[in-house]
């Protein structure tokens, strides 16, 4: 199953008063792997930056001022995350900025029912303790040292491994340790990155080639073969929605 783990960055904190979003980044996993596939923009908010964002993630007016617009990368964006559940960590804000810029382009918005919010999440598995990113990396002896600032990707990458912690399976992704290409797939290690991602593919997901040759196997083995109760298993893990 496909998933988008995401994250923003904004001008501010209410999108009904003005503020905007300066960048995006978002993190393909599959089966709860990080495949290395990454969309990351900067973007022109067409207005100041507040003192006390900046304090927060470093973007300042000078360095997003020969960024694309918001609607100069909405296509991209939305080709990137297709129909696929979304991923966010206190998601009613990243939501409020995405669909607010949609607005503005006179775009549908976002659903609600596609997200799952890994705050509520930790909030459930976790009651009355401390559930920002930050502390569920310590929790869970997550490594987030190069996290001096907020930035899209990086906490995009950070919260796909307590994504997967927090749904039980531990993340075993070789490519959450590579340095994140900040210019959206065009970096020096950039082809690395996607050799990576492929080795990455090859050794976790199985082809339909492959998956109909066992299934062919496994129906000559009788009704009674533990391999039919297995299959039926794994069919419906991959159409329920993760847990909540």
């Amino acid at each position: 199953m496909r998933e988008i783990v995401l994250d923003t960055e904004t001008t501010g904190l209410d999108p009904l008063r003005g503020d905007r979003l300066v960048e995006i980044g978002c993190v393909e996993i599959v089966n709860r792997f990080v495949t290395g596939q990454v969309f990351h923009r900067y973007i022109n908010p067409e207005r100041p930056m507040s003192p006390e964002a900046f304090a927060v993630h470093g973007l300042s007016d000078a360095f997003l001022a020969d960024k694309p617009v918001f609607r100069q990368v909405a296509e991209e964006f939305l080709a990137f995350i297709g129909d696929d559940p979304l991923v966010i960590h206190n998601a009613s804000f990243d939501m409020g900025f995405l669909n607010a810029e949609l607005k503005r382009m006179k775009k549908g918005s976002l659903a609600a029912d596609r997200v799952i919010d890994t705050l509520a999440i930790a909030r459930r598995k976790h009651p009355g303790q401390q559930n920002s990113l930050d502390a569920l990396c310590a929790r869970y002896g997550i490594d987030n040292s190069r996290r001096s600032r907020h930035g899209a990707l990086l906490d995009a990458e950070i919260l796909a491994e307590v994504y997967a912690e927090l749904t039980g399976g531990k993340q075993s992704s070789l490519l959450l340790g590579a340095s994140s290409d900040r210019d959206g797939g065009s970096g020096p290690d950039s082809a690395e990155r996607a050799q990576q991602r492929a080795q990455l593919l090859a050794i976790h997901l199985i082809t339909e080639e492959e998956r109909a040759l066992h299934r062919a196997f496994v129906a000559e083995m009788g009704d009674k073969a533990l391999w039919k109760a297995y299959w039926a298993e794994a069919e419906k893990a991959v159409v329920e929605p993760p847990p909540a």
